[in-house]
């Protein structure tokens, strides 16, 4: 007997470019993986990201709600051509969304993106203590074997 999953458990995924009223959601998104008091979303900025053909904040929609981000910054490169690379950062699912595709659906859309605009690579940053999303990342074809990733906060540039 084919069993029908109830409408309350059913779920609806949808990837999508940000807009100025998720700044609430993915201030919040930021706010569970940085305590910074400093963290502010504006949705004019949200705009701005949205108008800049190298710039993509991704939103992860579970059943209408935002669940999960990611910013993608395409980077042009002199290197291979006119080929560019991706930038992958502040992606974060909400935790009790964890394990139920949202990150996926981001890194695939991501990905996706990279691909349609002849990327040579993708990169990211996490930090050294999330054990778990390093996990998730390799299990999604990154490799922290032949590179090191190198960070220097505006809070520490020179006067």
């Amino acid at each position: 007997m084919k069993q029908i999953p109830h409408p309350s458990v059913a779920k609806r995924f949808i990837v999508r470019e940000a807009r100025p009223g998720d700044a609430f959601s993915i201030e919040a998104l930021y706010r569970s993986l940085v305590e910074d008091r400093n963290i502010n979303v504006l949705p004019e900025r949200l705009e701005a990201i949205a108008a800049d053909p190298n710039s993509h904040l991704f939103v992860c929609e579970v059943d209408g709600s935002v669940s999960g981000t990611l910013l993608l910054t395409i980077c042009l490169d002199a290197m291979y051509s006119s080929q560019p690379f991706g930038v992958i950062d502040n992606m974060i699912v909400a935790d009790t969304k964890r394990g139920n595709g949202v990150g996926s659906r981001l890194m695939h859309h991501a990905e996706s993106v990279c691909r349609d605009r002849d990327c040579s690579k993708i990169m990211l940053l996490s930090s050294a203590v999330r054990a778990q999303a390093h996990s998730f990342f390799e299990r999604h074809g990154f490799s922290s074997a032949d590179k090191r990733g190198f960070v220097k906060y505006r809070r520490q540039f020179g006067q």
